[in-house]
């Protein structure tokens, strides 16, 4: 398999939990919207082809035809996550065979560092089941009861958070994801789907601090770093 790809890009949701008049990745910092922040740390990597975004039918984002010289694709999302990424794999390019490496990364994680999509890419080149980006857990779990009393601490040595890009084979992944969007599961991941077709993707270690944005503190974080590294430029 080759290490040039391209990234999906899941633009679709409202973003309910951010709150607000408009969707998180529509939210401006330093004059770029989140998705284009993320966009952005995207295609500055050297294997980043092109960019599949997709989005709802009724949003209207203005995003340029190309970031960093490298092409970018719009689609309409479904009614779910499985739907909405099928919906960017079917978009790529034609030339693009079924062994190619795809990866899929949230739109409203624009922290996500060049070092970690090279060592994403490079276990996703190794592993037969492709790979994605993970932080292990340090805080200590519990789990509750049906009224939010501690029912027993769980060991976290095997627990890792799952983060993004998550990066596959589009074959496998597109037939995981029919599969998955068929049979109604609600995936929260494309990991999860490779883990219902029977397939074990490979854990990477990644930066704690490719956050996803999720709430308005988050928000205010990032507005941190970016004002961090101004300072440093």
């Amino acid at each position: 398999m080759s290490t040039a790809t391209w990234c999906v890009v899941p633009a679709a949701g409202s973003g309910q939990r951010f709150g607000g008049p408009i969707a998180k990745q529509f939210v401006e910092i330093e004059g770029k919207s989140i998705l284009m922040h993320t966009l952005e740390a995207l295609a500055v990597h050297a294997s980043v082809e092109g960019l599949v975004v997709i989005l709802a039918e009724d949003a209207c984002p203005e995003l340029p035809e190309t970031v960093f010289e490298k092409p970018i694709i719009r689609c309409v999302g479904g009614a779910s996550r499985a739907h909405s990424v099928l919906n960017g794999l079917h978009a790529l390019p034609d030339t693009l065979d079924a062994s190619a490496l795809v990866l899929v990364h949230d739109a409203a994680r624009p922290n996500v560092q060049v070092s970690d999509i090279s060592a994403l890419l490079d276990a996703a080149n190794k592993a037969p089941s492709g790979a994605l980006l993970a932080a292990s857990v340090s805080d200590t779990l519990k789990q509750s009861n049906g009224a939010m009393e501690v029912e027993q601490t769980v060991p976290r040595a095997q627990y890792w958070r799952a983060m993004t890009p998550q990066c596959f084979a589009k074959g496998p992944l597109m037939a995981a994801l029919q599969s998955a969007f068929d049979a109604g599961v609600e995936i929260t991941d494309e990991s999860m789907a490779m883990e219902l077709a029977g397939h074990h993707p490979k854990l990477v270690a990644g930066r704690a601090d490719n956050l996803k944005i999720t709430t308005q503190p988050d928000l205010a974080w990032f507005e941190a770093q970016l004002a961090k590294r101004s300072i440093r430029s």
